[in-house]
């Protein structure tokens, strides 16, 4: 068997004619293709706003700074995610840290954060903003940390960098219905893809206005955003420290192509991951949870190895599985975990046990639309071999 990747984009004919248009036109960046994505972004998630950058990480970098996140306040995250969900707080001036997951759903937990919050409002140590982050794709309880985040005075922004077409409640993630601002990343291995770049939905005036600015350097040519009336049809102001994070036409031009097919890939998913389900019902893993009121983006099919069940250790799984050509990964390392989160700040183990409880577990089995169940049999039928040998 050919090497499997635990994920990969899919490209078809329509997505390479919508990037050499762009490449055979007048526009690489800055041209018709950025707002165009934008608009299919916004019908998607039932949103006003849609801002695109060249990342999710500069977008979780401007939403922070969007809702006035630096020196001297705090950032709640989930340590179970990439380390862009808490390294944006940084960037700021902010500080971070965590609250523990739920066991079930892997996600940050709602009762955790509300034990965190009670402690903290009394030690005066609350958050400006929280960060729940939708592992896999599935939905956080975002009505229950809405909630909260009325009674304890935080920002919410959605790290939804996994689950573009994903539902919570029936309705569209990213459409901030619980939150401030939603950010969705298209990475080759995301659900879809624009190669590099994220997005920022909100819908706040205030908030978009913002975000725009902060995309593309604080600069505006908006009369109405000016210190006086413009000098000529040239004139342009800076009323903002930002940065380049634009998002270029190519990126863009794929992004809309491939935005078309959004349903067929979520469709694709989960028929795979329905299928990984029935395969794996007898074996020693246990399989991902799904919430009733959530219909995940499945970015991510995650197993946790029922360790006291089998000869096997964590590693001798991963690795039996990585030697048969089957790419697996591990989703994610706890952030607080990682020496520069350590060493700076302080965090050790045994500070969030679920969380680590999860890493020693964890295994990510490949999941993207073109896996054929050919490939998933021989994933399936290795790990029942692994398992069953130890």
């Amino acid at each position: 068997m050919n090497f499997i990747p635990y994920g990969r984009q899919n490209i078809t004919k329509e997505d390479i004619n919508a990037v050499v248009e762009v490449l055979e036109s007048d526009f690489l960046t800055q041209g018709p293709k950025v707002p165009n994505f934008e608009e299919a972004i916004k019908t998607q998630c039932n949103v006003k706003f849609a801002f695109a950058m060249n990342s999710a990480t500069s977008a979780l970098h401007a939403a922070c700074l969007a809702l006035g996140v630096g020196k001297g306040d705090l950032v709640w995250t989930t340590p179970i995610t990439f380390v862009a969900s808490a390294n944006c707080a940084l960037y700021c001036g902010a500080s971070i840290d965590f609250v523990d997951i739920d066991p079930k759903t892997y996600n940050l937990s709602t009762q955790a954060l509300k034990d965190k919050l009670q402690t903290a409002k009394v030690k005066g140590q609350l958050p400006k903003v929280v960060i729940p982050v939708h592992l896999c794709g599935q939905p956080c309880d975002m009505e229950g940390i809405y909630e909260l985040s009325k009674e304890y005075d935080f920002s919410v922004i959605e790290d939804a960098s996994h689950a573009i077409g994903g539902k919570y409640k029936d309705q569209p993630i990213g459409n901030c219905q619980y939150s401030d601002i939603t950010i969705f990343s298209f990475h080759p291995v995301k659900i879809i893809t624009t190669a590099e770049g994220g997005v920022a939905t909100t819908n706040s005036e205030d908030l978009a206005q913002k975000l725009d600015l902060l995309r593309s350097h604080g600069i505006t040519r908006d009369p109405e955003l000016m210190t006086h009336e413009p000098d000529g049809p040239w004139y342009y102001q800076q009323v903002d420290l930002g940065f380049n994070y634009r998002m270029t036409e190519l990126q863009a031009a794929l992004g809309s192509s491939q935005i078309k097919r959004l349903n067929d890939i979520n469709e694709s998913r989960h028929r795979i991951a329905d299928r990984y389900n029935h395969k794996l019902a007898n074996l020693s893993v246990i399989v991902p949870y799904q919430i009733s009121e959530g219909h995940s983006g499945l970015h991510l099919y995650v197993i946790r190895l029922k360790l006291d069940e089998i000869k096997a250790t964590h590693l001798d799984v991963f690795n039996s599985l990585r030697a048969s050509n089957i790419g697996v990964n591990l989703h994610y390392i706890p952030v607080h975990l990682q020496p520069y989160y350590q060493n700076n700040f302080g965090f050790k183990m045994g500070d969030f046990p679920q969380a680590e409880q999860y890493y020693k577990e964890a295994i990510s089995l490949p999941l993207y639309p073109d896996l054929t169940e050919e490939q998933q049999d021989y994933i399936v039928e290795t790990l029942q071999g692994i398992l069953k040998d130890g």
